[in-house]
């Protein structure tokens, strides 16, 4: 039997994923597709923490009639809102799941803390990190960095709507060049938009490997296994 080629990682999910063809709110059908894939996943003894983004409910950036800080929390609990659907629906799958959060809620989560959340990892534990860092100004793709590093993730699964990291926007330019392999200096020095700046150099000062590839029916398994699906963002590139 083929093993996989990682053994913890973390799943960085977009909140417009969890909002399928509208982008709004919650598309049951994908969230159903992506808890089956978690679940062939597990059972292949992979361990998996998911950090999710809460952008089908409320993005903070986008907001223009509050406060930068007060937008960015409004964003974190919309986080938690998508962080308990992927619970409800990993639990009726028979996967016990723990939804820890950044910003203390005790009546719906476990507050964040690192040693719990590898112990229910190495207990076979689904755990969501919820709300971010719990800061404002830092994304979920930089959650999703800080918390790779503090549980040992081997890899960050970052699934997005494109196939990959290309050199320009594939949907305006026919001709942009898709990438196998990639370097974080050449993400940042480029600005090609895999994860914002923050999370790509903690990735990059950590040496987490991070997988970029499109969310389709498949594609988390074929990640694990380390097919080559998308585009790997590493230290130095494949020869």
């Amino acid at each position: 039997m083929v093993k996989p080629k990682y053994k913890r990682v973390i799943l960085k999910l977009s909140g417009e994923a969890l909002g399928g063809e509208k982008g709004f709110g919650i598309d049951w059908q994908v969230v159903e597709t992506i808890c089956e894939e978690i679940e062939k996943v597990r059972e292949l003894g992979v361990e998996v923490a998911i950090v999710v983004g809460g952008g089908n409910f409320f993005r903070g950036r986008s907001a223009e009639h509050i406060d930068r800080a007060t937008a960015d929390y409004m964003g974190m609990l919309a986080t938690v809102i998508n962080s308990l659907a992927l619970q409800s629906i990993l639990e009726k799958r028979g996967i016990q799941t723990r939804v820890q959060s950044a910003i203390e809620m005790r009546q719906i989560a476990e507050p964040y803390i690192r040693r719990r959340a590898i112990r229910h990892l190495e207990k076979g534990r689904v755990v969501i990190f919820a709300c971010g860092t719990g800061n404002p100004f830092f994304s979920t793709d930089t959650a999703a960095a800080l918390r790779a590093a503090e549980i040992d993730a081997e890899a960050i699964l970052l699934a997005k709507k494109v196939d990959g990291v290309y050199d320009s926007d594939p949907k305006k330019n026919p001709n942009a060049k898709k990438y196998d392999f990639i370097t974080y200096l050449d993400v940042i020095n480029q600005r090609l938009e895999v994860m914002d700046s923050t999370a790509t150099s903690m990735c990059m000062d950590n040496e987490i490997p991070i997988v970029v590839f499109e969310l389709a029916k498949g594609n988390i398994l074929k990640a694990v296994m380390g097919e080559n699906i998308g585009t790997i963002v590493n230290v130095k590139e494949a020869k």
